[in-house]
């Protein structure tokens, strides 16, 4: 969130005691100022946005200033969430898995190196899974997807899933890289499909012509020998539009097809590496909270033996003791909340980058997929471009097939050949 009632909306401290406000204190079909929307924070307390500045602030816009009532009763360890996605862009829903650890959200900052130990929350607020961390269910309100009614890949693929092959997971970006790349696999076998099409028609082609040029039948005369001509011309005609066909086939399909994204595999690893760098960060940061975490246990812990020594017996150096150990809590709860910061930076970074890459990815698909298409339309385009001119081959065929005439055929047979028109008689005695 931005703005200076961001941060203070992030900051804010609640003393204990102090029970939020229920989620429909106020309806959302409230009329608000231009450029503000509202939402409910994972603590269920409505907070207000200001879309055009970025500015968030727990006052309703246009109300009468003042100090603003508490959330609840311990900040959470994540803003509040914007269309389903924490302002820190952490996505509010926990996908089913493995390798889960719920975490309980951090007190009073100022109580941070003091607290006891062995205190808790009311709530679990968030639950984080392979390092990256979701709202609990039980305490977030439903999400809104960033792209309702789309499927969008932005709205999806948040989670890791475990890998069938074996015990690990799989990234959900992991899934939509090998989505892309098995459509590159798939375009690349379409290209070489039409390429087998195309020596199909070569061949074709190449045996039309040589049986146009066979001697058989060749004697054939009259009209029935110029049909019988006719259609062995037509063989030459047709294997010349096959040959076209087959060249068409190649510039304007298999070509394409191959030719599209010479280079997606190599941009798609890059793609991938950046992704994975960001993981491997924001895996770093949350070891370095745990760690600071812990750190921060240990010097409670120190400094709740140390009071209770106080109470045995007091003298200076126990004092002294108490407050060495108070110092020493109180820098490991600030050491925890600079981790805390920066492994929310880093996933927010992390979070951001796979908003605009999951929606690059998406639109690759549309483009390729449109592709795709558009060139097998052309395909069958050619295809009825070729029927269409098979069938004009056979048309002079056609015709002379219709002024074939036996009887005359006869007759100008006869004409030439024949060997005299008298016939025999009976020999007289």
């Amino acid at each position: 969130m931005g703005g200076a009632g961001g941060r203070a909306l992030q900051a804010e401290v609640t003393k204990p005691g102090m029970v939020p406000p229920p989620p429909g204190e106020e309806s959302q079909t409230v009329v608000l100022p231009p450029g503000w929307q509202s939402y409910l924070s994972p603590q269920g307390r409505r907070y207000y946005v200001n879309t055009a500045t970025n500015e968030t602030t727990w006052e309703r816009p246009g109300s009468s200033p003042g100090i603003p009532a508490s959330p609840g009763p311990h900040r959470s360890s994540l803003p509040p969430t914007v269309n389903g996605y924490h302002a820190s862009g952490t996505p509010a829903h926990p996908p089913e898995t493995a390798h889960m650890s719920v975490r309980k959200s951090t007190g009073d900052s100022q109580n941070l190196g003091s607290s006891s130990p062995g205190k808790k929350q009311s709530k679990e607020n968030t639950i984080t899974i392979n390092c990256v961390t979701f709202p609990h269910p039980d305490t977030m309100p439903e999400q809104q997807l960033l792209k309702p009614t789309e499927w969008s890949y932005c709205d999806y693929f948040w989670a890791d899933k475990k890998d069938p092959q074996g015990n690990g997971t799989v990234a959900g970006f992991e899934l939509l890289l090998q989505k892309q790349l098995k459509g590159k696999q798939m375009q690349k076998e379409m290209s070489e499909f039409i390429r087998e099409r195309i020596k199909i028609e070569e061949e074709y082609a190449k045996n039309l012509a040589k049986l146009s040029q066979n001697s058989l039948a060749a004697q054939e005369e009259g009209s029935l020998g110029e049909a019988w001509a006719q259609v062995k011309k037509s063989l030459a005609d047709e294997a010349e539009v096959h040959l076209k066909f087959s060249a068409k086939l190649h510039s304007e399909v298999e070509k394409p097809l191959m030719n599209f994204r010479e280079n997606f595999k190599k941009d798609m690893k890059k793609c991938d590496h950046h992704i994975a760098d960001l993981r491997k960060q924001l895996a770093s940061r949350y070891a370095a909270v745990e760690k600071a975490r812990k750190a921060l246990t240990e010097r409670q812990r120190d400094l709740e033996m140390k009071t209770q020594q106080l109470e045995i017996k007091l003298s200076n150096k126990t004092e002294e003791d108490i407050k060495k150990a108070r110092r020493k809590s109180t820098q490991a709860g600030d050491d925890l909340m600079r981790c805390v910061d920066l492994y929310n930076q880093a996933q927010s970074k992390w979070f951001e980058e796979m908003v605009t890459t999951t929606l690059e990815l998406e639109r690759l698909e549309v483009e390729r997929v449109e592709m795709i298409r558009q060139h097998l339309c052309q395909y069958t385009q050619l295809r009825h471009e070729t029927d269409m001119f098979n069938q004009s081959t056979v048309e002079p065929v056609d015709q002379l097939l219709r002024k074939v005439d036996p009887a005359k055929d006869r007759e100008l047979w006869v004409r030439e050949h024949k060997t005299g028109n008298i016939r025999p008689v009976d020999m007289e005695i």
